[in-house]
């Protein structure tokens, strides 16, 4: 475990002559660079210390024009050492580079003045003690101040001393932070490694280098490549040019297997921490607000990209810090986790560089973005700075309502105010039914009592008919989860079943077979002692017998059958109803979904294939799709529909 440490400063101010002195190692690689003499792209090199423990350095450019190569290197730093040639002095480069480590978030740095043998004892002492009013409001105040000769040597010694002193701190700092996780009930950190450099060795493959953050990383490993769908093993690990069977944080090359060329490259993060995803909109913490709309361009680790600031309407928040949260969309989706920091420079303006945290690297959507209040956001961006993963997990929640479970199941979180609301809007249905029958009304329907009032004369027995359909109150609980958070169907199908079956288990809810009622109502109808219920409920069920039925509503409607009739159809199992307005005669929808899954076992079944083989519309493929994945008939995978674990088996033949 190490600490990797980056320069920064205006070019020829020598900051590769400062690390050749220090580790005998010249980091400028390129040819062009050494042809120059400049640094052109980042370059790196170590120092073994007295105590056995190393140091990484990474050297940046420092020209004006190479500002965003510099990001790639300091991008991916735990400090840095900022250098200022005492014959010069500070000047524009160096104010940014500095603008830049603050943006960045460094709290560990050393300043070194160099070229005093050329500048003098004086003008040194000068440029010292300009450079400290410039530390002052910055992220490295208060930072040591060295003045150097790289030249003579003069000062190398109490600089190694005080990057030791750096380097116990910022490993302290480490250690707490991965106690406090480990005390508050967070998992290990995962592995992650954002590609800086990309080669190739004769007889084996492609090589990558980069800074380890997080957890260990052993030879043999499974990494994910993120952006891209694909994943790679780890071969070989190597540090400072010598192999290892693992490494921790700090400069690592790996040689990798799985990984084509074209896959591999800068910006590119290698992980296997579930939490780090590929997105292109970050919901975002500015240290210093910025005006809507303001484009520039977005720094993440080795990465990359152009974005434009959201700064309007629900995205104008601005947090009681003094900072300012915003919606930051990117023109290519990069490699993301929460917590993560990043730099945003413009080319004009007053102040064309500001940090920022990400708090959701997939924020809300749709509906859900009514909840993105203030104070919520705040409540997610104070968790993450405490480091609470409980606590983090609770605020996303409540900022987006509900959540999908990331642990690979198909369990759904779901906010307590809208467990609150669903549990509500579902005794309210149940209770419609006691209210209309107490009119003399049949309903299983929200409103049909106000929609529909009668005279209980008039439909003998309905008066008791207190009970909803099942499949009803679930495709109710669905729609209005759907109506409150941004869950994709197939999650908010989850959620629904599940709140009725919590409010059956809570007692709230009596559920008998596949109707469900109020505790203290009961269903003493019969439609077996109506033969005009009988009759209308034939016509129904020859009404829902073709491919692209009529809705269930306007079906009933026709066939003159009342919502008992309906429920009877159902729990007889001689129609079944896929969402609150579609159903099938059995026999047809048999007849559908074995062709469904024919289809689907001589290749991946696309919802495009079934509506051709069918003749129907997307509308109706997706409903049956759906009930199949959901009952395990079939699986969703990204190239199509395949047979699921509940899918029949085929006939093995005998003898």
């Amino acid at each position: 475990m190490t600490v990797v440490i980056g320069t920064a400063g205006h070019i020829d101010h020598g900051k590769t002559t400062l690390l050749r002195a220090l580790t005998g190692i010249d980091a400028d690689r390129l040819p062009e660079e050494r042809r120059r003499g400049m640094t052109i792209d980042v370059g790196y090199a170590h120092l073994t210390l007295p105590d056995g423990g190393e140091l990484d350095f990474v050297d940046v450019p420092g020209h004006d024009r190479l500002v965003g190569n510099m990001l790639v290197g300091a991008g991916e730093i735990d400090a840095a050492i900022l250098v200022v040639a005492a014959d010069d002095g500070p000047s524009a480069q160096t104010m940014e580079h500095l603008a830049l480590l603050s943006a960045l978030g460094l709290r560990y740095g050393v300043v070194v003045v160099t070229k005093i043998d050329v500048a003098g004892e004086a003008r040194a002492l000068a440029v010292v003690a300009e450079v400290r009013r410039l530390l002052a409001g910055t992220s490295l105040d208060g930072s040591p101040i060295l003045a150097v000769s790289s030249t003579l040597g003069t000062g190398l010694g109490e600089l190694r001393t005080a990057l030791i002193e750096l380097r116990d701190r910022a490993l302290a700092e480490r250690d707490r932070a991965f106690a406090d996780a480990a005390d508050r009930g967070g998992a290990s950190p995962g592995s992650r490694l954002a590609i800086d450099r990309v080669f190739t060795v004769k007889g084996r493959g492609e090589v990558v280098t980069g800074t380890l953050r997080g957890g260990p990383l052993v030879t043999g490993a499974t990494l994910r490549l993120v952006p891209g769908d694909r994943t790679v093993r780890v071969r070989e690990v190597h540090v400072h040019g010598a192999s290892v069977g693992s490494a921790g944080p700090g400069r690592t090359a790996l040689n990798l297997s799985g990984g084509s060329r074209s896959s591999l490259h800068r910006g590119v993060v290698l992980t296997d921490d579930p939490a780090v995803t590929a997105s292109d909109l970050w919901l975002i913490q500015l240290d210093t607000a910025w005006p809507d709309r303001t484009r520039a361009r977005v720094h993440l680790g080795t990465a990359a990209v152009d974005g434009t600031l959201s700064r309007a309407g629900r995205d104008a928040l601005d947090l009681p810090d003094g900072s300012a949260g915003a919606i930051l969309r990117l023109a290519a989706p990069l490699a993301v986790a929460a917590g993560d920091r990043l730099v945003m420079r413009r080319l004009s303006g007053a102040e064309r560089i500001v940090g920022a945290v990400v708090l959701d690297g997939v924020p809300a959507r749709g509906v859900a973005r009514r909840r993105q209040s203030p104070d919520r956001v705040w409540a997610l961006a104070t968790a993450l700075t405490r480091r609470e993963p409980a606590a983090i997990a609770a605020a996303r929640l409540d900022l987006h309502g509900a959540l999908p479970g990331g642990d690979g199941t198909a369990r759904v979180a779901v906010a307590p105010d809208v467990v609150g609301a669903i549990d509500e809007a579902l005794v309210a249905v149940a209770r419609s039914g006691e209210v209309a029958a107490r009119s003399g009304v049949a309903a299983d329907r929200p409103g049909d009592a106000a929609d529909r009032p009668g005279d209980a004369a008039d439909r003998p027995g309905d008066a008791a008919a207190l009970t909803t359909s099942l499949t009803w109150m679930r495709a109710f609980a669905t729609r209005t989860l759907r109506r409150l958070t941004d869950l994709d169907r197939v999650s908010a199908t989850v959620a629904g079943m599940a709140a009725v079956d919590r409010l059956v288990a809570d007692g709230r809810l009596i559920r008998e077979g596949v109707e469900v009622r109020l505790p203290g109502a009961a269903t003493v109808y019969s439609p077996a002692a109506d033969p005009m219920l009988l009759a209308a409920m034939e016509r129904l069920e020859l009404a829902l017998a073709i491919l692209s039925p009529p809705s269930l509503a306007a079906a009933a409607r026709v066939a003159g059958c009342p919502p008992a009739g309906v429920r009877e159809l159902e729990r007889s199992g001689r129609i079944v109803v896929l969402e609150s307005d579609l159903a099938y005669a059995m026999s047809t929808y048999r007849d559908l979904s074995g062709r469904a899954l024919a289809l689907a076992a001589h290749e991946p079944l696309t919802p495009a294939a079934l509506r051709d083989a069918t003749g129907t519309s997307r509308k109706y493929v997706m409903a049956i799709l759906e009930d199949l994945d959901r009952r395990a008939i079939l699986r969703r995978t990204p190239n199509g529909h395949v047979p699921g674990p509940r899918a029949p088996q085929p006939a093995r033949s005998k003898g």
